[in-house]
């Protein structure tokens, strides 16, 4: 199995295979590969030799008969197949017709002159089928899948590098926790902040907060922050300007419960001798939700955390069934929380 990294190499080297696949969820990456494979092509031969083709709008036996094709004006034809499904368990929700036994056929015997890319926009193939053994035996395989916190983290710094600028650790940190490890959102706003901070400048947490769109749970965490510290004043003015974006208040109360939860389910396991890493696998958070949350978990007792748990269960019910006014319960609730902590 290749790597991105790998399949550059070998291309470079113009060493390639007549048959690809390509799977996996991370879009990005997919079409990084896809973009290295049809470099076989110059530019020009690229208007001539060049197909891309999604499988929910054609016929698999066309684009067969496509594959091959005589290359005109080069030695070299690119073919590739977006949505690839029928190699997954998912279910062909198409109209088209499609004839896999030309399909196998091909793939038994390319055509020389024709690089394939078979592109599978899932996180697994189904091998039970004897058509996915057989494309996995005839081809060179590339799986694309989401990327881990840690690949993420040195992803990051490399595309900073190439961006001729630098990342610090608290940026990367932050910039995971509010966007994930999606690549292509996470190289739109490198490319943003790259060019704020300017060549060899330093993207720091400060450039993330100032250019990265927060989100709604990331505004929730800046109220129990306020909450944390007994800052009332300040955490009614944060629920007051989300009630001004129209948030619905039982979806900010069940993020108040969320982080209530997370504070607790750290406090536990770091009762138990769990560092930052354990946590963050064992309740399935980002490290930096968890470096931050165990801030806060120091700063209340067990049984109180309890209370609040069972007083949130008591506010939920509250708001679904109207007993009373929603701004008025989450007010009381948040005045009661910064009081208590």
């Amino acid at each position: 199995m290749l790597s991105v990294e790998t399949l550059k190499k070998k291309i470079k080297n113009n060493e390639s295979s007549s048959v690809y696949l390509i799977w996996g969820t991370e879009i990005y990456l997919a079409e990084e590969a896809i973009q290295t494979i049809t470099g076989l092509l110059s530019p020009d031969e690229k208007d001539f030799n060049l197909s891309v083709h999604n499988l929910d709008e054609i016929s698999v036996q066309e684009i067969i008969e496509d594959a091959e094709t005589m290359p005109f004006l080069g030695d070299r034809r690119v073919v590739v197949i977006k949505n690839a499904n029928f190699l997954t368990a998912a279910k062909d929700k198409s109209k088209i017709e499609h004839d896999f036994k030309v399909f196998e056929k091909y793939i038994q015997n390319p055509a020389e002159f024709t690089t394939l890319v078979i592109v599978v926009p899932h996180e697994k193939l189904d091998e039970r089928k004897k058509i996915v053994k057989l494309v996995k035996a005839q081809s060179e395989m590339i799986q694309v899948s989401e990327l881990s916190n840690d690949t993420a983290e040195k992803w990051l710094h490399k595309e900073a590098s190439n961006l001729e600028v630098s990342i610090d650790g608290e940026a990367v940190q932050l910039l995971l926790s509010r966007l994930g490890t999606r690549m292509a959102v996470l190289a739109k706003e490198m490319e943003k902040m790259a060019l704020f901070v300017g060549v060899n400048g330093v993207i720091t947490k400060e450039t993330v907060d100032t250019l990265v769109a927060r989100t709604l749970e990331d505004d929730v965490f800046a109220l129990v922050d306020h909450v944390v510290h007994k800052r009332t004043e300040q955490a009614l003015r944060s629920f007051y300007d989300l009630m001004k974006q129209n948030q619905e208040p039982i979806q900010i109360h069940a993020l108040i419960t969320r982080q209530f939860r997370m504070i607790n389910g750290v406090k536990e396991l770091q009762k138990k001798g769990y560092g930052e890493k354990q946590i963050a696998s064992s309740l399935k958070l980002h490290p930096y939700a968890v470096k931050l949350a165990a801030k806060h978990a120091n700063r209340f007792q067990e049984v109180f955390l309890r209370e609040c748990l069972n007083e949130f269960a008591e506010t939920d019910y509250k708001l679904k069934t109207g007993q009373m006014d929603k701004t008025l319960l989450l007010e009381l609730e948040i005045v009661k929380l910064s009081q208590g902590s």
